[in-house]
């Protein structure tokens, strides 16, 4: 009997029964990735500061026939990285994914950063990120598997006027992943980034209201609009799964075209 369309796909992508930890899952993306890759089979262990929203999340999920959990994760403090890793491992006995979703951004001037905003920032987006990767990799080594998927940005390659900080600790969590991937290949651990472009969220809904920054934005982009959370799910999904088995220390962007070069200029054409 021919192998249906579905059961290729389910091969192909399927999460099931993997255990993913993911940082952030409260934000406008941790929480599009969370129910998708629910969605597709995953234990979620669902990781933030604002415990009422991990819950409606969770809820949801579960509401949906899926699996999750709730798990505090304070990225700044070490007893709280590391107390957070133990016990999705004590519940679950394994981690098969780490997802690195967890990030901020103050938007201001270089000249006017304080340093503790650039802590702040750089404790959340780099350190949080290098040590919970560090905590989760010691298991995975146990386990000679593991994937590690690191949510950078495009600032990580292209740069904004009042993004200093931000750019700096992106551009470094794609250095990181690099670092992870040619380390713990050995391990059987892989790792890569994922390089959202400029994606509506309720963070960022005020710069795609505000009529000089939205149409600076649109300008830039080819496809002229803000991407949804959603539409990072599909590339998310391919690094998770085991569809991916040979990509490693890759940054993937979702952009809409922004980085290809925008909207071109006025040429000739039939069309």
């Amino acid at each position: 009997m021919p192998v249906s369309i579905a059961q290729n796909l389910e091969k192909l992508f399927s999460l099931e029964n993997k255990v993913i930890l993911l940082t952030g899952a409260a934000g406008g993306i941790g929480k599009a990735l969370a129910e998708g890759f629910a969605a597709a089979g995953a234990k979620m262990a669902l990781c933030d500061l604002d415990k009422a929203k991990l819950e409606t999340i969770a809820d949801g999920i579960k509401a949906n026939g899926g699996t999750a959990g709730c798990y505090h994760l304070d990225l700044v403090e070490m007893d709280s990285i590391k107390k957070c890793v133990d016990t999705v491992i004590a519940e679950y006995s394994r981690i098969d994914v780490l997802v690195n979703c967890a990030g901020i951004n103050v938007r201001e001037g270089f000249l006017d950063v304080e340093e503790s905003t650039y802590d702040r920032i750089m404790n959340i987006n780099l350190k949080g990120l290098y040590f919970i990767s560090q905590e989760t990799a010691i298991h995975m080594i146990k386990q000679k598997k593991g994937n590690i998927l690191n949510i950078a940005s495009h600032n990580s390659v292209g740069m904004m006027g009042g993004c200093s900080v931000y750019g700096a600790s992106k551009s470094a969590v794609a250095a990181l992943t690099r670092s992870m991937a040619i380390e713990w290949a050995k391990h059987g651990i892989r790792a890569n980034a994922l390089a959202p472009g400029h994606i509506l969220t309720s963070l960022t809904t005020v710069t795609w209201e505000h009529p000089q920054r939205s149409k600076y934005l649109r300008e830039r982009i080819a496809m002229e609009r803000p991407g949804n959370p959603e539409e990072l799910l599909g590339i998310a999904l391919m690094l998770v799964s085991d569809s991916s088995s040979y990509i490693t220390g890759s940054m993937m962007h979702v952009d809409g075209g922004c980085l290809a070069g925008g909207s071109p200029w006025p040429y000739d054409t039939r069309y």
